[in-house]
């Protein structure tokens, strides 16, 4: 057996600049291991002697710690359990004798006794751990984090009991520790919620309890005797006798101390926090965490929290916000400048507290969006935060190479004399001692390695929080008093204002608080720094003043400005890409004013990369409904993913980051996705009252656009939605059983209540229903018997047509492949060509007269515009696929080549009608982006029309015009030939039904 096998190697131990100063502590304690007839400890001590390492450990703690050396003397057999049985060994039966001795402590002063004689042996064993180079810093403050919460857990299960002995409320005594079930929890906050503690580090607790569930039975009531339960456990945790004290404690954590008691009920917490919380309070609860007492009690609380601390908007009005607190540290606390002697490495320049704010701040900031960054430990923080994007890797690394660098010399620091300092000795003979202590053969090098770390903080520290883009203005820009300065009307002017005098009075009424958002001195004092920089950004746009008209109008449309003026001062890109939009593309503008939040997407960074495939775009949005507790939840979250991702689209469309063609694809993905994202959710929520039915389920078939995957940013969704009766009859096996047809009719007018319902996120899509069959007067769920017979019976011509265009998007997978299975036998099965002909000329002639195109730029109805071509493929596809099925093809585009490859239609024919189908979409995307459908461009202003050629990827716009009318003139001479010209006139079925 090795002896004193956690007697570490002498290289590892550090020295003492002045070994002398431990011979006092040295003789004390020897002279009390004279007293003891313990031999294995007797022993213990002589191979310490013998051993080269023993001499160096003994002054490494005696000249250097006396508190380490009153530990020592103290307790004489600590050393030898320490150097036989490990650190591990004794933190754990410590924790051991905390919940079964401690805890069960007959009064207050053996509970006080027995606690600070078990601090001692966890102080040391941790210091021995720390010294020896066993446990790095996590494992050091993992190890204090883990004493605290135990002994926390054990005084409050000892004053349980004592008070459950005198009658004042009841327990359940059976338990090991009483606490669990009590109705009283007590969250740890800061180091300690982190699991983070230092060395000699006082505790922040916040105390809560449930008037429901403490069986207090005392006449002064359970407010009152929480109270003095607290009162209690201060006492026992934080009064110094004549064996020390186990940790002080402060509760100034907890909602508004001044006028709040010492414990607070849980419904009384969670009202301020909702009401009056504030940013330094969220950034504390990142640490939060239930350490001891009812436990569930506590991370239900937390739970309820979540939407205080964590806010789906991001927030950087909390960067400024919690800065204030550390320039108020600075000041009170001093350390503004970066030394050796005298700095204070938690509160300094380039100290710890730096490290946590640059991680806190920015968790706060995108935690909101993505739980993954809500990591409460410092270093874990950082981590993730440069997993995503958001801190540079090396930044990450080298803050946490720093934070665990100064809490190592924290933990020396405090080590000495057990204080609760983290000041760095004033005098050069006491700094040189601690950087002996710390193992450094030459003081020099410790200072050096200190200097390093505290300004590789600081740099890091400034570039996120003191270094701000400047807002400084173009020109003389003033907004007070009752007429225009002359100066601020020439600066209007020069920035591209037609009417300066209009853009003053706007301007002017912001800084008068004309809308809600503008109300509060804060917000207006932001918006005051953001006014230059907006008029000038604005004043580039074509039409500046149009964009001051629509940034105006967002402004009117926002409910609280802080938060939005915060995220623009601190995003001056963000801010470019607004005064675009403003400036180009009114629609996203619209959108904007409705949901400011949509912004907050951009921040991303990934927002300008092309969307991700479908399966991608479904696992983001599963991840993001992780959190739905119910679903409303689920309708809320799923609208807030789908907006910012069509959003993204938008704007990607605005900056040319994509083809018409990716577009398209991307909004039916994330239309596709939503509609998957809430298809079990809703079942769930009718099985609550009606159960499940086994035996089929419901598919979404999607027609259209969103079948094709041709969406627009304006597109609506056109569905029918498809059931199959179970074999056997039979109902849902629910409280209320419903038959098949009734349940399927419920669960559909679910689904399209979930998509187009308004809920505070918006809506998700508008639905359209009259492809189903028999249109309005079907129902509004078909059975695909029902289905089946119909096409076969009873369905028009453009029913059919409209059918190339299906695609199941959800539902059971065998009843998706059925119903694949079926539409392909619908649609290739043998026709009347000549019939099929006549219906469909026929059909077009009508909606010439219905919809009649107001001019060329009326892109789907007019003469060869997208109509046309849309006939032309389903025609072409619903005759030649019973001969060949596989011309059949969901986009119109894919349609053609696949007519091509079958020898339907000419190879070059058909590649020039894939290019004018792609030119005539994105000519009709960008009109929606920009100034809506069916707009006459002829009629916009020069510098619309230019933005619309850009935005289609032409040249100007007489380059735009010329391109188009020859598109539309050689695709209608195409569908005169093919249809319109083969056809007889005055026959057809279009005259004898309304089309949808």
């Amino acid at each position: 057996m090795v002896k004193l096998p956690y007697l570490p190697d002498v290289s590892a131990l550090p020295g003492a600049l002045r070994p002398s100063q431990g011979d006092a502590w040295l003789e004390r304690w020897r002279s009390c291991l004279e007293s003891t007839a313990d031999a294995a400890l007797l022993d213990a001590i002589a191979e310490l002697d013998k051993s080269p390492a023993g001499p160096q450990l003994l002054q490494s703690v005696f000249a250097n710690s006396p508190f380490l050396s009153q530990c020592l003397t103290s307790d004489i057999s600590l050393l030898s359990d320490v150097l036989n049985h490990g650190p591990q060994w004794v933190l754990r039966k410590v924790l051991e004798d905390l919940k079964s001795k401690a805890s069960r402590s007959a009064d207050q002063a053996e509970l006080m006794r027995r606690l600070r004689g078990l601090r001692r042996r966890a102080a040391f064993a941790i210091a021995y751990a720390d010294i020896a180079g066993f446990w790095d810093v996590a494992a050091v403050t993992q190890a204090l984090s883990d004493f605290a919460d135990t002994a926390v857990d054990a005084a409050l299960s000892g004053l349980l009991r004592q008070a459950a002995a005198r009658g004042e409320l009841a327990i359940d005594d059976s338990a090991e520790m009483p606490s669990e079930t009590c109705g009283v929890t007590i969250l740890g906050m800061g180091k300690l919620g982190a699991g983070e503690l230092n060395y000699s580090s006082d505790i922040d607790l916040i105390v809560l309890f449930d008037p429901e569930q403490v069986d207090y039975r005392h006449s002064r009531g359970v407010q009152q005797g929480m109270v003095r339960l607290t009162r209690d456990l201060l006492r026992v945790l934080d009064e110094r006798t004549a064996e020390g004290h186990v940790f002080r404690t402060d509760l100034r954590l907890r909602p508004d101390p001044s006028a709040m008691p010492l414990a607070i009920s849980v419904n009384a917490a969670l009202t301020y926090y909702e009401s009056l919380g504030q940013n330094w309070e969220r950034a504390a609860m990142i640490k939060a965490r239930p350490i001891a007492g009812d436990r569930a009690l506590g991370a239900r609380f937390l739970e309820e929290l979540k939407p205080f601390v964590w806010r789906k908007h991001l927030d950087f009005w909390a960067i400024e916000d919690i800065h204030s607190i550390k320039r108020q540290i600075n000041a009170h606390k001093g350390g503004s400048v970066i030394a050796v002697n005298g700095h204070n490495i938690k509160l300094g320049r380039g100290g710890i507290r730096e490290i946590e704010f640059f991680a806190q701040t920015q968790q706060l900031i995108w935690g909101g969006r993505d739980p993954d960054l809500r990591a409460p430990k410092t270093k874990d923080a950082l981590a993730a935060l440069a997993a995503k994007g958001h801190v540079e890797p090396a930044v990450a690394a080298s803050l946490g190479e720093a934070y665990d660098f100064l809490r190592r010399l924290e933990h020396r620091l405090q080590m000495v004399e057990d204080q609760q300092t983290h000041v760095i000795p004033q005098e050069n003979e006491a700094v040189d001692g601690l950087a002996v202590f710390l193992g450094y053969a030459e003081p020099a090098a410790f200072r050096d390695a200190l200097l390093t770390r505290l300004r590789t903080v600081e740099d890091h520290y400034a570039h996120l929080f003191e270094e701000s883009p400047s807002l400084s203005g173009p020109g003389n820009l003033v907004f007070t008093g009752g007429d225009p300065d002359p100066e601020t009307l020439a600066t209007l002017a020069g920035l591209g204002f037609e009417s300066p005098e209009r853009a003053w009075k706007v301007v002017s009424g912001w800084h008068h608080g004309r809308y809600r958002a503008v109300r509060s001195t804060r917000s207006r004092q932001l918006l005051t720094e953001l006014v230059p920089n907006v008029l000038e950004l604005l004043g580039k746009t074509r039409e500046a003043d149009q964009a001051l008209v629509k940034f105006d109008s967002f402004l009117a449309g926002l409910p609280a400005g802080v938060q939005i003026f915060s995220l623009l001062c601190s995003n001056p890109r963000l801010l470019e890409l607004l005064a675009e939009i403003m400036g180009s593309a009114p629609v996203l503008a619209e959108r904007l004013s409705r949901n400011p939040s949509l912004l907050e997407a951009v921040l991303s960074q990934d927002f300008f990369d092309p969307l991700p495939e479908s399966a991608v775009l479904e696992r983001e949005l599963q991840t993001a409904l992780a959190e739905a507790q119910d679903l409303q939840d689920c309708l809320d979250l799923t609208r807030r993913w789908a907006n910012d991702r069509r959003f993204q689209v938008g704007v990607h469309i605005l900056r040319h980051k994509g083809t018409v063609d990716d577009s398209g694809r991307a909004l039916s993905d994330i239309a596709a996705a939503t509609l998957r994202a809430l298809y079990q959710p809703v079942i769930d929520d009718l099985a609550r009252n009606h159960g499940y039915l086994d035996g089929s389920g419901l598919a979404v078939v999607a027609l259209g656009k969103m079948g094709g995957r041709e969406m627009t940013v304006s597109s609506d969704l056109d569905l029918i939605l498809l059931y199959e009766l179970p074999q056997e009859e039979r109902q849902s096996d629910g409280a209320k059983p419903l038959d098949p047809p009734r349940y399927y009719a419920r669960l559909a007018q679910r689904l399209i209540n979930a998509v187009t319902a308004q809920t505070g996120e918006g809506t998700l899509y508008e639905i359209d229903m009259r492809l189903r069959p028999s249109g309005n007067a079907g129902p509004i769920a078909t059975s695909l018997s029902g289905f089946r017979r119909y096409y076969a019976e009873q369905a028009w011509t453009w029913e059919h047509m409209a059918l190339t265009r299906a695609r199941v998007i959800a539902g059971p997978a065998d009843l998706a492949a059925r119903i694949d299975e079926t539409l392909r036998h619908i649609l290739s099965r043998p026709r009347d060509g000549e019939a099929l002909l006549a219906d469909v000329a026929a059909m077009r002639r009508r909606l010439h007269k219905e919809h009649p195109a107001k001019s060329i730029w009326s892109v789907k109805y007019a003469a060869g515009g997208l109509i046309d071509l849309e006939f032309l493929a389903q025609y072409l596809q619903l005759r030649s696929a019973a001969d060949n099925p596989d011309v059949l093809a969901t986009a119109t585009q894919a349609a053609f080549s696949r007519l091509a490859d079958a020898g339907v239609l000419d190879q070059d024919q058909a590649l020039r009608l894939v290019e004018a189908t792609r030119f005539l979409r994105q000519v009709q995307e960008a009109l929606r982006l920009t100034v809506g459908p069916a707009f006459d461009a002829d009629s916009l202003s020069p510098a619309l029309q230019a933005s619309l050629a850009a935005t289609v990827g032409l040249q100007d716009f007489a380059e735009l015009r010329e391109t188009l009318v020859t598109t539309l003139a050689w695709v209608h001479g195409v569908f005169v030939d093919t249809i319109d010209a083969a056809a007889p006139a005055d026959s057809g079925e279009a005259d004898q039904v309304a089309l949808p």
